[in-house]
């Protein structure tokens, strides 16, 4: 999104050849591809979740209006696929805890993405040309429209907060954290207009940001999450 002035494709097709090359010869030249492949490795990461990743980014690449099809496939591997990438380091090889928690973990991270497109939908669509949302006129956007959207995202953090609850307590608080930032952001985004999200990008402070830190860790020590 920032790249403007470069060729794109150029650039990410080149992304795409150093990162299978990462994966398949076991090292990398890029600090950063190095650490992904030998995080991929250690963690016995599927490929697939990779490439699904990777097509998503490049559906990026192209203005668009997006169909329902198209929704789903670009939240797939945008955001459900990163949060089976993290459930694979979270449960450290356990196979049967992994396949339980899968569901679920792809919910939380679809939520998130799905919050995402709420915040940055002025900027994605008035200047990257981009609408998610299937079905939904951005420019003339209704609370019927909206609160259909907020219907959606809260049933994903609901079937998302089950599985941080059957974390292993080493990896939940992170997680846990996270839920409750982005469920506090969805709150707010949930009380306004939907025109005014056409208007301005709502955030949480961060004095606010700081309270939901040590409120989270507070809930998170004593068990009441």
């Amino acid at each position: 999104d920032t790249f403007h002035d470069y060729n794109k494709r150029e650039l990410f097709d080149d992304f795409k050849i150093e990162t299978d090359k990462a994966l398949r010869m076991g090292i990398s030249m890029n600090p950063i591809l190095n650490s992904f492949q030998a995080t991929v490795k250690e963690y016995n990461i599927d490929r697939e979740l990779i490439d699904l990743f990777l097509n998503s980014m490049e559906m990026d690449l192209e203005d668009r209006e997006y169909d329902q099809a198209e929704y789903e496939k670009y939240i797939l591997g945008s955001a459900e696929v990163v949060g089976l990438m993290c459930l694979k380091i979270f449960t450290l090889g356990d196979e049967v805890l992994y396949q339980k928690l899968k569901p679920n973990a792809m919910k939380l991270g679809s939520a998130f993405q799905k919050i995402n497109f709420l915040r940055d939908i002025r900027d994605d669509y008035n200047q990257l040309g981009r609408n998610y949302f299937p079905n939904v006129d951005i420019s003339r956007m209704t609370e019927a429209d909206k609160k259909a959207i907020e219907a959606d995202i809260q049933q994903d953090f609901h079937e998302g907060f089950i599985g941080i609850l059957g974390l292993p307590k080493r990896a939940r608080f992170g997680v846990y954290l996270a839920y409750v930032y982005y469920f506090g952001l969805f709150k707010k985004i949930r009380s306004i207009p939907s025109q005014r999200i056409m208007r301005e990008r709502i955030r949480i402070p961060d004095f606010g940001k700081y309270l939901i830190f040590m409120r989270s860790y507070v809930r998170h020590n004593v068990g009441i999450l």
